[in-house]
């Protein structure tokens, strides 16, 4: 007998009890996003490794340690996707979309890849909804991409989600805050991990995101990006906060929240889960006004968001979303009925009726039970006597009542 093989370390199946909800979920999310006037772009889930490595930033975490890269038969590294916005941003810069419309708002749904320690809400295929804006950079499009955030949390109600944002300035201002923080942190390198060592070389901002409760304390006192802003990027601040409560969208000021990713500018924001543990962060976006340029395209203010599916769904009550199940279950008895009861299920089939049967066969009592375990509303049974009569018999699950339907008039009686 041959070993059993197992799915990859960090990778995990959606079963059918599951999918439901992960289809409901999505669906929200695309009807919500049509409302505010977004398009689905389906991007590719390879792509060449300098696009993340030009702008994720060579020195982050993800380009560093948790790429899938791999030579192509020609010698060129392709690299599986670990976050959407630098895939739509090619796609933008490649496709001239600036030239058909004067913004562009565009969503995608997809899986991603980082080779991280899987944990609770972290996988290694993960799956990502994301939006972006392109040539919009007035801050209330800012608050108008929040907004539709926890309106679509509202719509699943999600409970227990707390926003917090900040603004992490623009190339003007950034490099004083970048100053101070080398600075702050100069007498305490020694005591960083490993990472923010080297993280306060390169881009000491990232030692503000640091996972690790010592570098976490340590960065306590540091000083403040709203501290450091210039007068452009403080208004553009002030004005996200404004319009967050002018659209009722409760927040926190973050000091500390600077993002992952370097390419982003001013404007940071996170929805932060208080049941996820470490984790925590449901979903998180900002400002990237400089990325679109620095891949070769013109220059274009943009922002966007990503949402971790598998941290959504965590707090998900899926109790209430309707699980799949068959219009119709056939009890077919005998091999001529099985014929009769083919011909049905194709005639149903082509109406768009869900209608499935045990080609198996067995007894009335064993197919019965199989139609109750996959909650049929209705149940067709076509035995010897229906076939000698032209009947079938129409069973209604929930009522238990049954009446006979000549052959030729069931599927026009199923489809009304």
């Amino acid at each position: 007998m041959m070993n059993q093989i197992h799915s990859i370390k960090g990778v995990k199946d959606i079963l059918p009890d599951e999918s439901g909800a992960w289809q409901y979920i999505q669906q929200k999310a695309r009807d919500i996003f049509h409302t505010f006037g977004y398009s689905e772009i389906i991007i590719p889930v390879i792509e060449f490794t300098e696009l993340f490595s030009r702008s994720i930033g060579e020195t982050t975490d993800i380009v560093e340690k948790e790429m899938y890269t791999f030579d192509d038969r020609d010698g060129k590294k392709i690299t599986l996707r670990p976050e959407g916005t630098a895939s739509v941003v090619r796609a933008y810069i490649e496709h001239n979309l600036r030239d058909t419309a004067p913004f562009s708002k565009l969503y995608y749904i997809g899986p991603m890849f980082r080779r991280e320690r899987p944990q609770a809400g972290r996988y290694r295929q993960f799956y990502q909804i994301g939006a972006e804006v392109f040539g919009i950079g007035h801050y209330m499009i800012d608050a108008e991409i929040i907004s539709m955030l926890n309106l679509l949390f509202d719509s699943l109600n999600i409970k227990g989600v707390e926003l917090q944002i900040n603004s992490i300035g623009c190339p003007q201002c950034r490099p004083a805050f970048r100053e101070a923080l080398k600075g702050f942190f100069a007498d305490k390198t020694s005591e960083l991990c490993d990472n923010c060592k080297r993280r306060f070389e390169f881009n000491p901002l990232r030692i503000l995101d640091c996972k690790s409760t010592h570098c976490h304390a340590l960065s306590e006192k540091a000083p403040k990006t709203v501290d450091y802003l210039c007068n452009d990027c403080l208004t553009h601040f002030n004005g996200v906060q404004e319009s967050l409560k002018t659209a009722c969208v409760p927040y926190i000021n973050n000091p500390k929240l600077v993002r992952g990713l370097d390419y982003y500018t001013q404007t940071t924001f996170e929805f932060i889960g208080g049941t996820l543990g470490a984790q925590n962060a449901v979903a998180a976006g900002g400002r990237y006004d400089n990325l679109v340029a620095e891949l070769g395209g013109p220059s274009t203010p943009a922002v966007g968001f990503s949402i971790g599916m598998e941290r959504l769904f965590s707090l998900f009550d899926s109790s209430n979303v309707t699980k799949q199940s068959p219009s119709v279950f056939i009890v077919a008895l005998g091999e001529q009925a099985q014929q009769q009861a083919f011909s049905i299920i194709i005639q149903l089939h082509k109406e768009g009726i869900s209608t499935v049967m045990d080609y198996n066969g067995g007894s009335l009592k064993s197919q019965m039970r199989k139609a109750d375990k996959l909650n049929s509303a209705q149940v067709i049974i076509i035995g010897e006597d229906e076939l000698s009569k032209g009947v079938v018999v129409l069973r209604d699950m929930q009522s238990k009542a049954q009446i006979d339907v000549p052959i030729a008039e069931v599927v026009n009686r199923l489809r009304k």
